[in-house]
């Protein structure tokens, strides 16, 4: 699906059809000669609009005659439903600048930044202004990025406090989803870094004349390496208390095997001393009337003292 939108008062507007400064999204569903025919309107190579459907796409840009790419990734949901899967996934965005328009291009169908813009939930947004907008898709990307982050610490920390109560395997595979996600995040954001920092230097949006949008790139800069250190934090924490639980699970485990050991001890016992008795032989007191209530006694009274020794030793 191709949509055009331009932007009038600070805000976004769809329109029918492309026309100077415009803003061209392009989403699944659509034909793969739309995208030809779209290449070949505005002279782009086709990699331009194909290469950001990769969901593996790394973070880059690149250059052609007017035409120049950027593909930057974002966090989105994951569709798969299966527990052990990643919460969160990084699908890429295509961002071509050409004389003519902006062109967005990515493989999720309703992406969480770019609808922002879409649903003008964004302030003081202008198409003609291309360096500036690319600059505000980067600046909500990273807030996309926090807030993801903080959403998988909540969720971690409620699934600490239910490992409290619980050794299910369920509440381990929920935070071995949350790593995953971490692990995507922390991928994304350092390629992301690095995309950064290279168009900066080379200056590839050609703000260095602008202090106001220089600024704000070296502030999405500085963003972007905060969040970068809260998914790493985030990442140790939750290692180091995956590993905490698989201890303590382990210990408890063994703890138990250790309980139902002395146990078994404990009453063999007066299995040991009943199997003397039921032997094809005489014993003292066989024929006496009080041999059971002996034999009954001497059985507890063993029993308690081996009961006495595991407790001197802090076994029980």
């Amino acid at each position: 699906m191709i949509s055009y939108y331009a932007s009038a008062s600070g805000r976004l507007g769809q329109v029918e059809q492309a026309g100077p400064d415009s803003w061209i999204h392009v989403c699944p569903p659509f034909a793969s000669d739309e995208l030809s025919d779209l290449a070949e309107r505005y002279e782009l190579p086709i990699d331009f609009l194909t290469d950001p459907l990769d969901i593996d796409e790394r973070s880059r840009y690149e250059r052609e005659d007017e035409a120049r790419l950027i593909v930057i990734n974002t966090p989105v949901l994951s569709e798969s439903e299966t527990e052990n899967d990643s919460i969160y996934i990084t699908v890429p965005i295509g961002i071509i600048l050409t004389p003519e328009a902006l062109i967005t291009i990515t493989s999720a169908r309703e992406h969480p930044v770019l609808q922002l813009f879409i649903d003008n939930k964004v302030r003081n947004v202008d198409t003609a202004r291309r360096s500036q907008f690319v600059l505000r898709i980067f600046e909500h990307t990273v807030y996309r990025f926090l807030t993801c982050l903080k959403r998988l610490n909540v969720r971690r920390n409620l699934i600490e406090q239910e490992l409290y109560d619980s050794s299910r395997n369920r509440e381990l595979k929920q935070l071995l989803s949350i790593e995953k996600s971490l692990v995507y995040f922390i991928n994304a954001l350092n390629g992301n870094e690095l995309l950064k920092m290279k168009m900066k230097r080379a200056d590839f949006l050609g703000i260095r004349q602008d202090e106001d949008l220089w600024d704000l790139f070296e502030d999405i800069i500085i963003d972007n390496g905060q969040a970068l250190e809260m998914a790493n934090i985030y990442t140790n924490i939750l290692n180091g208390t995956m590993d905490a639980y698989g201890s303590i699970i382990s210990n408890n485990l063994n703890i138990t095997i250790q309980r139902l050991t002395l146990i078994t001890i404990v009453l063999t016992v007066p299995m040991v001393v009943a199997s003397f008795y039921g032997m094809n032989v005489n014993m003292p007191l066989q024929e006496k009337w009080y041999a059971f209530p002996v034999i009954l006694v001497l059985s507890v009274i063993l029993s308690l003292a081996v009961i006495f020794y595991f407790r001197r030793k802090r076994l029980f």
